[in-house]
């Protein structure tokens, strides 16, 4: 079912909402972006259109909404433990198409890696429902459509942002917040077909040792820093870690917690005893680099990455992933159509 709204009629299907569901979309926050007198646009709580940010990609993906940056998992004293209290409310999150089929690979992650599942993650996932945000020009370093990460069927509805807002609805279950507050019209999302960046990725099966040991990535041993920024922008890195908080109050007590990783981080590989492998700034980028567009493939029959272009569009050494993935075609030949 599709509609035409007006924006006083939507803001006001969003209120209703708001009384089931806590909703998400991209925000402007003035002041707070990498440099003096800059925004930032990120995932935060809305309650009418003008506070959605459209014309600007955000700079943060909204996986942090399904896979919290900090997350309890337990609380402990002595000998007891009690999981923390969820709140139940449902979500709803205005996103783009590449970023639902971001959410597509943490699923795979999180829910179809192996038998069991990760139960955290799918608390939060299982109360999520998704508005794409209709994209057809993209934004610069976009390389979705390469990545064919540029259209999706899972959503529960889609909107054409204009002076009037076009539904098109197919969760039934959202079909009586919005039918009395539109009219009936045909439309059908469009999604982009070309971005600025094109990206030829390799063919898989041409990968060998010889690419892992190519001088191409000394050239990321030089220019890396491992901030960890391209990790924590990216909609499909899933990598966290363990951390055991004991109060001061009592030692006895304390909380567990889960936290954002990232393999470009030091200290991310580091073992007891003191050993940690690919030290090598490099080395870090090679296996980022052969996960998002090999291993990940080979394993799922898709590409990790989704072309959002938000590690290029972070860097401060100006390190674009897209080149490095056209790098590593040039080395082993264009994938086979």
């Amino acid at each position: 079912m599709s509609l035409k709204l007006s924006r006083e009629a939507f803001d006001d299907v969003l209120k209703d909402l708001g009384k089931e569901y806590k909703i998400y979309a991209p925000i402007r926050i003035k002041g707070e972006g990498r440099f003096s007198d800059t925004d930032v646009v990120r995932y935060g709580e809305v309650s009418g259109l003008d506070e959605i940010e459209i014309h600007e990609k955000a700079h943060f993906s909204p996986k942090e909404i399904l896979f919290p940056i900090t997350q309890t998992l337990f609380y402990f004293t002595e000998g007891e433990y009690q999981e923390p209290k969820y709140d139940e409310k449902k979500i709803i999150v205005f996103l783009r198409p590449c970023d639902i089929n971001g959410v597509t690979r943490l699923d795979q992650v999180f829910l179809e890696n192996g038998e069991d599942k990760d139960i955290y993650y799918e608390r939060l996932r299982e109360k999520v429902k998704f508005f794409m945000i209709e994209c057809i020009e993209g934004f610069d370093n976009c390389f979705c459509v390469s990545m064919d990460a540029n259209k999706t069927e899972k959503y529960a509805a889609a909107i054409r942002f204009g002076d009037d807002m076009l539904v098109e609805i197919k969760d039934e279950a959202l079909i009586n917040a919005f039918q009395e507050k539109g009219e009936f019209v045909n439309f059908e999302p469009t999604f982009i077909q070309e971005n600025l960046v094109n990206v030829k990725l390799p063919d898989i099966e041409q990968i060998t040792t010889e690419t892992f040991e190519d001088d191409m990535w000394k050239e990321y041993a030089q220019r890396c820093i491992a901030c960890g920024r391209c990790n924590f922008v990216c909609m499909t890195c899933s990598c966290w870690t363990m951390q055991d908080i004991a109060y001061d109050e009592n030692n006895s007590s304390g909380e567990r917690r889960r936290a954002w990783a990232g393999c470009h981080v030091d200290g991310f590989t580091d073992m007891a005893g003191g050993h940690g492998f690919r030290k090598n700034y490099g080395d870090r980028m090679r296996f980022k680099t052969m996960h998002k567009i090999n291993d990940f493939k080979k394993r799922n029959g898709y590409h990790m990455c989704v072309g959002c272009g938000r590690c290029d569009d972070v860097c401060p050494e100006y390190i674009s992933f897209s080149s490095c993935i056209n790098k590593v075609t040039k080395l082993v030949g264009e994938e086979r159509k």
